[in-house]
């Protein structure tokens, strides 16, 4: 099989590293790559959101699946692209999509089918959104109701700080037309957890528990980010926690999409608050998360070259059930300084062959890219180290260990990846 992969981040690299070990393949593409993913695929200069230009490159190549990594392109209408042109593609339509483009759409998606989550207002009007702040209670949380990268969501504790998150999203537009509207809701209280199942319009096939740390700082102090480090598995989601998550979110999600005549197919991502009520949704992502892909696709023994055709055939049901290493994985993510504001590029990076040396250890490329012999740094989030032991601490301390052979410019990360499970 020749196999094309979209995107060029951490997950991407994930994603093509795992595809690469299935006897299947034969030919691996990536658009547009990174320094690391080049050791296993050829690169391709096509951006992610070149949807077009994405679809000319597989039929020329005759590509037999296109794995589709980040949202933008899944928002765009990437998959129905291919569809209508006969080429088979793992991911969600643009109608399906929306559950992770709109905030809006997906909160009311999920008051309609009664799927637990918080309480929250929509407002695509600045002066309406204050006045609605004017009778709220904090904390509260503010966010952008398009696509951000995952940085537009603002806790605010106070009245003031909530004024400014709407100022900044709407009027100051941080995020551009993502801040069309923004999306006002309840503040909850608890663990978050990511749960990632793999869905087929019908069948569904959950993925192991993970949690990632979105906030730069340690103690998840400081502004959102993409994400600076996640653990599969999560010792906070127990059976019985699992079986009321696929009971009230994962399966009537997948109803409610297929009666709203949006079937979904893809990887679909549940991000959750676990509250003393049980779990609630904190969002939907329409695809593999980034930084959870590492550590699930360390721990993952089947072939997902299976699975993901299987899923883009409508044959999921016909699939074994995933099989998963019980040891446990981290992923710690090393960020340029200054992000998520603003960074600089193009800093060498050093000690990659020791620390991938690390027993248990690889490391995924993000923001990177070759200059000459040498990879040096070309996004915000730079590499994603991530580890497999025998114990959640010796994965932990594998990850810290390759960690601490890696150098460059400016080179930041938290040092306390997994820490509240232990």
């Amino acid at each position: 099989m020749k196999i094309l992969v979209v995107g060029g981040g951490g997950r991407e690299h994930a994603l093509v590293w795992k595809i690469a070990q299935s006897p299947r393949v034969q030919e691996i593409y990536c658009a547009p790559g990174n320094a690391g993913i080049q050791e296993h695929a050829q690169c391709v200069e096509i951006e992610a959101e070149d949807i077009s230009g994405l679809l000319r490159f597989a039929k020329k190549n005759e590509i037999d699946l296109t794995v589709v990594g980040p949202e933008a392109p899944l928002v765009a209408g990437i998959v129905d692209l291919f569809q209508e042109a006969g080429l088979k593609i793992f991911g969600p339509t643009k109608r399906a999509a929306e559950l992770e483009g709109s905030k809006d759409y997906s909160k009311r998606l999920m008051r309609r089918h009664a799927i637990p989550t918080a309480d929250f207002n929509a407002f695509d009007n600045l002066e309406r959104a204050r006045g609605f702040l004017e009778t709220s209670t904090f904390p509260t949380v503010v966010k952008a109701d398009g696509l951000a990268a995952g940085k537009g969501v603002i806790i605010c504790h106070t009245r003031e700080e909530a004024f400014e998150a709407v100022k900044v999203i709407m009027q100051e537009r941080a995020f551009g037309n993502a801040g069309n509207r923004v999306v006002i809701e309840e503040f909850m209280t608890g663990q978050e957890a990511s749960v990632l199942m793999f869905v087929d319009r019908n069948t569904i096939s959950p993925m192991p528990a993970a949690q990632d740390h979105k906030p730069i700082g340690e103690g998840d102090t400081g502004p959102n980010t993409g994400g600076m480090g996640a653990y599969s598995p999560t010792r906070f989601v127990h059976k019985r926690l699992e079986a009321q998550i696929e009971r009230e979110i994962l399966i009537p999600i997948v109803h409610a999409m297929n009666r709203e005549d949006r079937p979904y197919s893809g990887v679909l991502y549940a991000g959750l608050m676990l509250t003393g009520e049980g779990a609630k949704v904190l969002e939907f992502n329409c695809r593999f998360g980034d930084p959870e892909t590492q550590p699930l696709l360390m721990r993952m023994k089947s072939d997902i070259v299976d699975i993901l055709l299987a899923v883009a055939e409508q044959k999921l049901e016909e699939v074994p059930p995933v099989e998963w290493d019980d040891r446990p994985a981290v992923c710690v993510v090393l960020a340029s300084g200054g992000y998520p504001g603003s960074y600089t590029k193009g800093y060498p990076i050093t000690g990659l062959k020791e620390a991938n040396a690390v027993e248990g250890v690889v490391v995924f490329h993000a923001g990177t890219r070759m200059r000459g012999s040498s990879v040096i740094t070309s996004g915000g989030r730079v590499l994603g180290v991530t580890a497999l032991g025998d114990t959640l601490e010796q994965a932990i301390a594998r990850c810290y260990e390759a960690v601490g052979k890696i150098n460059f410019e400016g080179v930041t990360f938290r040092s306390d990846i997994a820490a509240k499970a232990i």
